[in-house]
């Protein structure tokens, strides 16, 4: 049976990027990401929130953690991954990550410094999969 794991996501970065690197001199970014929902509730909208811990590795963690600060709006492409751990008390703790694969910067704020290209400008990141014809301009918000 085939499978798919696709995710795209569109929101706020919740906080600076950082940039680590792993003993093999790896880049990796902790993201993370606040996606909002807006619906209707009887006569009136609501608001929710959802936000989603991402990772990015090499050249694609070192390019957002450069262009892309706190609040800033992002289009990610990636995949989900589980991260599976023992705690210090020996308990197993699992947690659902997006790995981000691909990213588009979504405004051209003055100083942000994506050289003000704008919505459409792609990253440096390894080329995404198709997407079957969705892009940022048809996901409504």
């Amino acid at each position: 049976m085939a499978s798919l794991n696709r995710v795209l996501l569109m929101g706020n970065l919740t906080r600076d990027i950082e940039v680590k690197y792993t003993a093999n001199n790896n880049a990796v970014a902790n993201i993370g990401l606040a996606v909002n929902r807006r619906y209707r509730s009887g006569d009136e909208y609501r608001e929710e929130t959802t936000f989603v811990d991402c990772e990015a590795w090499g050249k694609t963690a070192e390019t957002m953690a450069k262009y892309l600060s706190k609040g800033r709006p992002v289009f990610i492409e990636g995949r989900l991954k589980l991260d599976e751990w023992q705690d210090k008390e020996g308990n197993r703790r699992t947690k659902m990550v997006t790995v981000v694969e691909n990213f588009q910067f979504i405004d051209s704020r003055p100083g942000g410094g994506d050289g003000g290209g704008g919505q459409q400008q792609s990253a440096p990141a390894a080329p995404a999969a198709p997407t079957g014809g969705v892009s940022p301009n048809d996901i409504p918000f």
